[in-house]
């Protein structure tokens, strides 16, 4: 690197070129996350590498290479400006890579600058899918496809030979390094859109590069892997043969809700896209919290019942709102409904004193809910924070215990805005694998909004109310949780989608995605 430290604590700008790895976006390393953080201009492809971004503060600027050709002058201006400017590079900005320019123009513009290495394609597909770069034989050769005359020279060799940029004339090369010795029936596999949801892996042999490539639709960036160490990955692949691999699975709920659930489905390989069905809006006469904000204070009840993390959520900003924290639960007892609602409380610096130990919902709430007794307890009243669509299984069951509610709408639920066309038109076609519903009201808000999904989609569930209803519109409901959380909904998928994949192996067949199987939907070959 030139002269000048290593951190953005500098007068002068100064440019970093980052490697940002191959495609997953867990590959970047520390130091890149760090130098995003303090960016104040950020260089990138939008299309591969812009959920990177969120790495960065909000007010970053964002210049999207494929949309600006003087990449090198702007990245050199705005350093000279006295700015921060990070670079985001594929893969390793020193392997196989075009910054080179780029690089040269900071040092000629006497331009501080830093060169950040990252996960290369080369290592990082092959390990995700499941071939190691070498086996008996310790030799690892890494080539550009774009500049070999003559393949002869890599013939040789019993080691594992990687080829970069050589997907267009696979079959031209199969032939060549035929030509040159390597026998015909050499284990070859090419991976395309490698370490990402979307990586696709074909194995084959030198021999029947073309026929096996010929229905495959893969488009670069591809690798090709020559070698006896494409034999290892029927036993070492751990990427492409995850439960929900590939699946596209539409989460219908509030961004609030959903960021847990959707880390977990990508756990599993799964491409979850959030829809909003629900909005949450504070409720129209805010007086009647502020009367129960104030009776909780003042030790108006024994017990606070918190049905949803949004309650929590809206009880939390009216203590804000008047400047009170968790010390005003002093005294009190408090109920959560289930674990997300207890984990919201916690949180907060909250623990519940109540949980259902088996159904989580109001029924298992009350079932495990103490009678009132005048001799242990001095107040027989509970504050029922919730939503203004809330049932009244739990008031019902309170009062026949002989506890009096203060039922107090927290927020309201209101139906969102309809999703843009093209997420409408896949779920109405088929292009999602899965949704997934956590409630009656993600049911009707979805259909309202965007349609039913097609016969296709995997229809998941979180309970039998929410099944009644997902019936009453006539789908078909394919997955129900055991038990009535978004984690355990999320665990019976990925069970659903193994056994699918599992089924489809046993029987001699190619694991399909559900939106795979519709009319229409392109079939990949063998």
């Amino acid at each position: 690197m030139s002269s000048g430290s290593t951190t953005f604590e500098r007068s002068a700008g100064f440019v970093a070129f980052v490697g940002a790895g191959p495609g997953d976006e867990g590959l970047l390393t520390l130091r890149g996350a760090d130098l995003l953080s303090k960016a104040d201009v950020v260089v990138l492809d939008r299309e591969p590498y812009g959920t990177l971004l969120r790495h960065c503060r909000e007010n970053v600027e964002v210049v999207d290479t494929a949309q600006e050709e003087a990449v090198s002058l702007r990245a050199v201006t705005a350093a000279k400006a006295g700015r921060d400017v990070v670079r985001l590079c594929a893969g390793d900005p020193m392997f196989f890579s075009s910054i080179t320019d780029e690089v040269a123009a900071c040092a000629k513009a006497e331009v501080d600058f830093e060169i950040v290495p990252g996960v290369p394609a080369a290592t990082a597909v092959l390990t995700y899918a499941g071939i190691p770069a070498a086996v008996s034989v310790p030799e690892f050769r890494v080539v550009d496809a774009t500049q070999v005359d003559d393949w002869s020279e890599h013939a040789t060799g019993a080691g594992t030979l990687v080829i970069y940029n050589g997907l267009s004339q696979a079959a031209t090369i199969g032939k060549a390094l035929i030509a040159a010795g390597r026998p015909d029936s050499t284990q070859v596999a090419i991976s395309g859109s490698g370490t990402t949801t979307e990586q696709y892996t074909v194995v084959t042999t030198l021999g029947r590069i073309t026929p096996d490539l010929k229905h495959a639709g893969m488009t670069e960036p591809a690798l090709i892997v020559v070698g006896e160490a494409v034999g290892m990955r029927e036993h070492l692949s751990w990427f492409e043969t995850k439960p929900l691999f590939g699946w596209r699975v539409l989460v219908p709920r509030t961004k609030e809700q959903s960021a847990g659930l959707v880390e977990q489905l990508r756990s599993y390989g799964a491409v979850p896209e959030e829809v909003p069905t629900i909005s949450v809006e504070p409720p129209r006469t805010p007086q009647q919290m502020d009367r129960a904000i104030k009776g909780l204070v003042t030790g108006r009840y024994e017990w606070v019942a918190f049905t949803s993390a949004n309650a929590v959520k809206a009880v939390r900003e009216k203590f804000e709102e008047y400047g009170l924290d968790a010390r005003a639960f002093a005294g009190l007892k408090v109920a959560a409904v289930g674990e997300a609602t207890a984990r919201a409380l916690v949180s907060f610096g909250v623990k519940p004193d109540l949980m259902p130990s088996g159904e989580q919902s109001s029924e298992g709430l009350v079932a495990e809910w103490p009678p009132y007794d005048s001799m242990l307890d001095p107040i027989n009243r509970v504050l029922l924070p919730r939503a203004d669509i809330a049932t009244e299984t739990l008031v019902a069951g309170l009062t026949e215990l002989g506890w009096e509610c203060d039922d107090v709408t927290a927020y309201r639920t209101v139906r969102a805005a309809p999703p843009p066309a093209p997420t409408r038109e896949a779920i109405k076609s088929g292009g999602f694998d899965a949704v997934m519903f956590t409630s009656s009201s993600t049911v009707r808000n979805l259909v309202g909004i965007a349609g039913k999904p097609h016969n296709v989609t995997v229809i998941a569930v979180i309970g039998p109310q929410t099944a009644r209803t997902a019936e009453e519109f006539g789908l078909r409901v394919d997955v129900m949780a055991d038990k009535p959380s978004a984690s355990a909904l999320a665990s019976a998928l990925a069970e659903y989608g193994a056994k699918q994949r599992q089924a489809a192996v046993a029987a001699g067949d190619v694991p399909r995605r559900p939106s795979q199987t519709r009319r229409g939907a392109r079939r990949r070959a063998k």
